[in-house]
């Protein structure tokens, strides 16, 4: 539990985990692809969304981003952008909505970002041990992040 006590999530091995050498030169995360949520809040001032800041030791880890990861062959982006969010950063699915799904094919990987909004904070929290932050920032100040 985290120090509010709620729950931390334990993650599971899963049949995407593993690193995809891309046609574009790099190591990817997810040997079936990998999915991210960008979860806009509408109940502020101004439209907000939640990123993640990736604990020291994860891919890409000590920067800010999307929480997603690794998706699972038996998922669709839809379903891995979710598990990846409640796993993460405590997202309850079922107080988002999904309005649209990006990808960004590289070939032989990919990469959907599933965006989504809520009327609340969506039970956010840093969920496990991936997260060493999270943050609802104005989505004018994002790209500085």
């Amino acid at each position: 539990h985290d120090r509010r006590g709620r729950p931390l999530t334990v993650m599971a091995h899963r049949d995407g985990d593993g690193f995809v050498r891309c046609t574009c030169g790099l190591d990817h995360w997810g040997r079936h692809g990998a999915a991210g949520l960008l979860l806009v809040r509408l109940d502020m001032n101004e439209p907000h969304v939640l990123l993640q800041l990736r604990a020291g030791w994860t891919h890409g880890g000590g920067t800010w981003a999307l929480h997603g990861g690794e998706r699972d062959s038996r998922e669709d982006v839809r379903d891995a952008a979710l598990r990846e969010a409640q796993e993460e950063v405590g997202i309850d699915p079922t107080r988002v909505s999904v309005v649209h799904v990006f990808g960004d094919d590289h070939g032989n990987w990919r990469y959907d970002t599933v965006i989504a909004t809520s009327t609340d904070d969506a039970g956010a929290y840093a969920a496990n041990h991936e997260s060493s932050n999270i943050e609802w920032v104005p989505l004018d100040l994002a790209a500085r992040y």
